[in-house]
């Protein structure tokens, strides 16, 4: 028996050094007990030399400086699947990986310590990003035609130093979009300053932005630099533009005319070289119709105009910013979230988002509250959308439009995995975040055609 044992472990020793994901062990001291072959190509440590000492000496990941998975696992006696995180190689070099880990458990059940499988990310990064560039922008993705447009020509704008008016409902990337432009300008080096406009009253606005000198008003014993100074050159973002006074809309005017301010308080006035960059979710054009936005101050502003669209008028957008945002919160919380449910896209899908792209992340926040791991189901969903007032029944037609929308995306998305994995049916599932019956369950559904090729088959074996 106890050479049938030893056979055993000759036969695991084998396929645990033919594998291409690193294995390594740890026991209750968090000392590595086992490191395979793969462990030591991605890490570029030698067995020997891992052997014996703490993991955290060895790997040196973020994930090790916060909430480790294995940690996790060792404590809450759960395993965890799909972590991403990174290490530093004995280059020195940032590798990303993704992480699974289990209890390390005998014959008899009792727990040894921990066993951790990770593999090298590096390619599928590359290809992702890749692929995201045709549909991001800074912090902002998106593959709608109204979207696209918009990055398209964000680029050049960014090198002009000219006013930029950005329009839009609340909610809908104001700030991003100007920081997109403030990061892609010569003047990406130098500070980018966002102010509510609308939030405070005149005097405090301009003392804000202007600043004042000492004795310009009760309580003001000492200087003060305002934003335009201490933009230094870079970018200022006034925000809610259509909420400010007529009177604070004359000195913006001369600013803007005369590159020049005038502090609180002094009879100097000093030079400013700072980039504008106004936004609103108010119709400024209708506004000066109606007489409460000066014309002159719009036409100084509006040199460009972007105007972002409404999520309504984006649907195709919804699993792109959901997963984006999945994506985003799993770095931030170490949770291991892949996707939503069918079901949860669906109600998404039929909401109208008054709150555009920031009611979308608050939504997926919530669930993270409710969801530590697994798909986001209809039980994470906040309850008012779930209310049969919030999500009508659909129509006939509207119903079509939507499971065609659902559909499509579906098919984009699995067909983005597959070709990121080199047809690899198996680990397009594991990028996934599914099960690869449900996988195969779902290209079936889908009709997706798969091609001959195997990202698992080597030619000529």
């Amino acid at each position: 028996m106890k050479q049938e044992n030893n056979k055993d472990g000759h036969v695991t020793e084998i396929i645990l050094e033919s594998i291409s994901d690193g294995v390594f062990t740890v026991n209750h001291e968090w000392r590595i007990m086992s490191f395979n072959r793969a462990a030591e190509e991605i890490t570029g440590i030698p067995r020997s030399e891992a052997i014996g000492r703490y993991c955290w000496e060895v790997f040196r990941s973020n994930m090790c400086e916060g909430d480790c998975a294995l940690k996790r696992t060792m404590k809450e006696g759960k395993a965890f699947v799909n972590t991403s995180t990174y290490i530093i190689n004995s280059e020195r070099q940032r590798i990303p990986i993704a992480v699974s880990t289990a209890l390390l458990r005998n014959e008899k059940g009792e727990t040894l310590g921990g066993v951790e499988t990770f593999r090298d990310n590096t390619v599928v990064e590359e290809l992702r990003k890749e692929l995201k560039g045709n549909f991001q922008l800074g912090d902002m993705v998106s593959r709608s035609t109204l979207m696209k447009r918009i990055f398209q020509v964000v680029p050049q704008i960014a090198e002009s130093d000219s006013t930029v008016l950005i329009e839009g409902e609340t909610g809908t990337g104001k700030e991003m979009l100007a920081r997109a432009l403030h990061s892609l300008s010569l003047r990406s080096e130098k500070p980018f300053i966002a102010i509510n406009c609308g939030a405070l009253p005149d005097s405090l606005l301009e003392s804000e932005l202007f600043g004042y000198k000492r004795g310009a008003f009760t309580h003001a014993v000492k200087d003060k630099q305002g934003y335009f100074s201490a933009a230094g050159g870079g970018t200022i973002m006034l925000d809610e533009l259509g909420e400010t006074s007529p009177a604070f809309q004359v000195k913006l005017l001369r600013v803007l005319e005369e590159r020049e301010y005038q502090p609180l308080g002094s009879v100097e006035k000093h030079t400013t070289n700072v980039r504008i960059i106004a936004a609103t979710n108010r119709d400024l054009a209708h506004l000066v119709e109606e007489g409460s936005f000066r014309r002159d101050l719009f036409y100084r502003v509006n040199i460009v105009r972007l105007q972002l669209p409404p999520l309504r008028e984006r649907m195709e957008d919804i699993p792109l910013l959901a997963d984006h945002f999945i994506g985003k919160m799993n770095r931030l919380r170490g949770k291991a979230v892949s996707y939503l449910s069918e079901e949860s896209l669906e109600v998404l899908m039929r909401h109208s988002f008054p709150g555009n792209i920031r009611e979308l992340e608050n939504i997926i926040e919530h669930a993270f509250i409710l969801c530590s791991s697994g798909p986001i189901t209809l039980n994470h969903l906040p309850q008012s959308l779930l209310h049969i007032d919030s999500v009508p029944p659909a129509s006939p037609q509207d119903s079509g439009q939507l499971q065609h929308a659902v559909h499509n995306t579906e098919i984009e998305q699995i067909q983005a995995a597959l070709q990121r994995n080199d047809y690899n049916r198996t680990a397009a599932a594991r990028d996934l975040g599914m099960h690869k019956t449900t996988f195969f369950r779902k290209v079936k559904r889908l009709g997706i055609t798969l091609p001959s090729r195997d990202g698992r088959h080597i030619p000529g074996k």
